[in-house]
């Protein structure tokens, strides 16, 4: 589930590959703004499906002349991204 906060839209549940699509259609459908923030702090699992939606994300939201940001995505998807080779590819802020 995705819950907006403010400025942000906080993830909150488990991202794995059996939540990923209805993520993936939920964050289209409510991200507002030029620039939409994602807070993955609510999280209390992820996998390496966060990452392929995170990128995903980030291409449909391209298409449509916008950025999107995440925060908060903990230590164990920042490994992740090094280990695939992929953390210049997604923007995550140092909150």
């Amino acid at each position: 589930m995705i819950r907006r906060e403010a400025d942000r839209y906080l993830v909150e549940g488990t991202v794995t590959l059996d939540t990923v699509a209805g993520l993936l259609a939920e964050g289209l459908r409510i991200f507002e703004g030029k620039r939409p923030v994602v807070d993955f702090s609510g999280a209390h699992a992820a996998d390496s499906s966060a990452l392929s939606l995170m990128l995903e994300w980030q291409r449909q939201l391209k298409r449509e002349g916008r950025d999107i940001a995440f925060t908060r995505v903990g230590a164990n998807l920042v490994s992740l991204t090094h280990l695939y080779g992929i953390a210049d590819l997604i923007p995550i802020g140092a909150e």
